[in-house]
């Protein structure tokens, strides 16, 4: 995770989350996938991509700039990161300093509130997002 160093190099405290991947992408579908039967992920592929369910517009969500400027403008304080095609998470207790700057060359990395009010989405497809999504 090549975050880490960007993170800590800025004194960003960020440590290895309570949760793994695995956890964090159930929990995170949970969340923001709600109200969604498992034919209908199914047919948008949610298993190989969780931002599917925004790229399929199945929930709504901020694209492009409009994402860019929503996480940028959105309170960031204890916040999980994690990648679709990984399992290791990171936590970061007080994430006001976490800047787009320090996701640039990161795809499919998801960046979640710890309650899963809202989520940052990169993709690896430049068609596609980034998305955000408040529940709020």
């Amino acid at each position: 995770m090549k975050l880490l160093p960007i993170l800590e190099a800025k004194h960003i405290r960020a440590e290895k989350a309570d949760f793994d991947g695995q956890d964090l992408k159930r929990m995170w579908e949970q969340a923001f996938a709600d109200g969604l039967d498992a034919p209908e992920k199914e047919a948008i592929y949610m298993d190989q991509f969780l931002w599917h369910l925004f790229s399929y517009k199945r929930k709504p969500c901020l694209s492009d700039e409009a994402a860019v400027e929503a996480f940028c403008n959105v309170e960031k304080q204890g916040c999980y990161v994690f990648y679709q095609h990984g399992c290791s998470a990171i936590y970061i207790e007080n994430a006001a300093d976490l800047t787009l700057a320090d996701l640039e060359g990161e795809s499919d990395i998801y960046v979640v509130d710890k309650t899963f009010q809202w989520t940052y989405v990169q993709t690896h497809e430049s068609q596609c997002g980034p998305y955000f999504s408040c529940k709020s």
